[in-house]
């Protein structure tokens, strides 16, 4: 990381999906904004509304792209879509919803959400946790190692918003759900001071949706 004064990062999640009412899984494959998908995202756009964002950072997924343009709100900050910020590739269990998947692989998917470190990707051909953390790892470097101050706005998904946190944390994978439930455009803060070190401002806030 460069020198920089103050960088403040804001993190979301995007809003729900079609996908995410029938309770199927999607990863690096997408289905469209809902209503109140796009209702919850206007919610934030206007908590937000007061803050001078530098860049806007999403996934280029169209569901985190299309929540990004919301937040933008009709404003000149900067898109930047990043294939990294991308959720977690679940392999075969992609389009499925999680009664098909607990059928075939219920030991896989039971531990990816109790025990993550003892999490098998291979039986569906998944990408691994600890490969989506070196990935993440290296995009939130990258964006705070050319962001020298100011307010970043970030839109991904939640294993990723899950895994940012864990990782600038320094905590193991087997933590990796010691937080707050990720609601779609939930908010977290980070602020990095001009010694690099970081607080959490906020962490998977949902007060704007009440």
């Amino acid at each position: 990381m460069g020198d920089f004064e103050v960088l403040t990062i804001y993190l979301t999640r995007h809003g729900e999906t079609e996908w995410n009412v029938e309770n199927r899984i999607q990863g690096s494959k997408d289905s469209e904004l809902t209503t109140n998908g796009i209702r919850d995202a206007k919610l934030l756009s206007k908590k937000l509304s007061d803050i001078n964002f530098r860049k806007i950072y999403t996934s280029s997924s169209k569901r985190a792209v299309t929540t990004a343009n919301i937040l933008k709100n009709n404003s000149f900050i900067p898109i930047i879509e990043e294939d990294a910020l991308k959720e977690i590739n679940f392999g075969d269990w992609e389009g499925k919803t999680k009664i098909e998947i607990n059928e075939r692989f219920e030991n896989e998917f039971e531990s990816l959400w109790t025990s993550p470190h003892l999490y098998d990707h291979i039986p569906h051909r998944a990408e691994s946790l600890n490969d989506l953390r070196e990935r993440v790892g290296h995009v939130i470097q990258n964006i705070v190692s050319s962001n020298q101050e100011g307010n970043i706005l970030i839109v991904t998904h939640a294993v990723v918003l899950a895994t940012i946190i864990a990782d600038l944390n320094q905590s193991p994978i087997e933590k990796l759900w010691d937080i707050p439930y990720v609601h779609g455009t939930s908010l977290t803060i980070i602020h990095f001071d001009d010694n690099k070190n970081l607080e959490f401002k906020i962490l998977c806030d949902t007060s704007h949706l009440d």
